[in-house]
C-alpha cells in the first residue's frame, strides 16, 4: 500500500476523532460557480471549533491539490499560512468542474510490551509503508492490532457549466461519486450522493451534515443519515448556505497485514437559493 502526502497532525486528528468531540477541518471556496472569462477563486482552509470560523489552527497546504477538468493538477497560487487559517487562489483557466482535494492513508499498529506498556506505530510524521511496518513492528507482539486508515477532504468549484470528468474514482479510500452534481445544489431540493470504499459501495457509511453559521445557533442542526446497500444517501437541503459533510466508514475487509479498515471523508458544499 502506498500513501500520499500526509497532512498536518491537527488535520489528521480532526478527521480521526468523532466530529462531536473534536475540532473540524474544512476548505471553503469564496464561490463555487463562476462565469467570468478569467475566473479565480480564493480558498480558506482551517481546523476550527466552529465550522467555517477560523479560531484554532491553519491547515497546512503541503497535501492539498487542485485537479482540473482534464484530470491534471492545477497550481495553488498566492498561498499563505496564518495564525488560524491558510489561504490560496486557483485560476480556473479551463471550463468545467475542479476538485480541491487532499488524501492520506497508511497502516497503523498498536501493541503491548512485555512490561504492559502500550506502543503505537508509526510515529507522527513518519511514512506508514509496508516496508517500514515489516522492519519496525514486532511480528509476535502482545495484543497486536493492525489497521489501515485513510482520510480524504474535498470541495468543488465550476467555471461555466458543471461536468463530471473530475469524479472518476481512484478506487482508493472513501470517495464521493455524486449523482447530483455538488455545484448544482438548491435549497428545498433533494440531492443524491454515492460513496465508494476502495472502489466498491460503502454500505452503512455514517454521514453527518452541518450547515454553516453554527457559531450563531444554540443547536448544530445536523442532518444524520446512513448510506444504503448501494452506498447512496439522499438529502433535502433545508436552506441556502454553506454545508460541511463528514462521512465515516469501518469494516474488517482490510488487506493484510491489516485486519481492520477505516476511512473518513469531509467535504464542503454551497447550496444556492431556490
Amino acid at each position: 500500500m502506498k500513501i500520499s502526502h500526509s497532512l498536518a497532525g491537527a488535520l489528521l486528528a480532526a478527521l480521526l476523532i468523532p466530529a462531536a468531540h473534536a475540532h473540524r477541518a474544512w476548505i471553503v471556496p469564496a464561490a463555487t460557480v463562476l462565469s467570468s472569462e478569467d475566473p479565480w477563486v480564493t480558498f480558506d482552509a482551517a481546523v476550527s471549533n466552529d465550522i467555517f470560523h477560523a479560531d484554532h489552527a491553519p491547515m497546512r497546504l503541503e497535501g492539498v491539490k487542485a485537479i482540473g477538468p482534464d484530470g491534471k493538477e492545477v497550481p495553488l497560487q498566492n498561498t499563505a499560512v496564518g495564525k488560524y487559517r491558510s489561504v490560496f487562489d486557483v485560476n480556473l483557466k479551463q471550463k468545467g468542474t475542479y476538485k480541491i482535494t487532499s488524501f492520506s492513508g497508511g497502516l497503523r499498529a498498536r501493541w503491548e510490551t512485555e512490561d504492559g506498556e502500550r506502543r503505537s506505530w508509526p510515529n507522527r510524521g513518519a511514512q506508514a509503508t509496508e516496508e517500514a511496518f515489516a522492519k519496525e513492528v514486532p511480528k509476535k507482539a502482545k495484543n497486536l492490532e493492525v489497521s489501515y486508515g485513510s482520510r480524504r477532504m474535498e470541495t468543488f468549484v465550476t467555471a461555466g457549466s458543471p461536468d463530471a470528468k473530475v469524479f472518476v474514482p481512484s478506487n482508493q479510500g472513501l470517495e464521493l461519486v455524486p449523482v447530483t452534481h455538488p455545484n448544482d445544489l438548491f435549497a428545498g431540493e433533494k440531492a443524491e450522493f454515492k460513496f465508494l470504499i476502495d472502489g466498491k459501495p460503502a454500505v452503512g457509511a455514517k454521514v453527518e451534515i452541518i450547515p454553516g453559521g453554527m457559531r450563531y445557533r444554540n443547536q448544530q442542526d445536523s442532518i444524520n443519515v446512513q448510506s444504503d446497500k448501494n452506498g447512496s444517501i439522499t438529502v433535502t437541503w433545508p436552506k441556502a448556505g454553506l454545508y460541511w459533510m463528514s462521512v465515516s466508514y469501518e469494516d474488517d475487509k482490510a488487506k493484510k497485514p491489516a485486519k481492520k479498515r477505516s476511512a473518513s471523508y469531509v467535504a464542503t458544499f454551497e447550496v444556492l437559493p431556490e
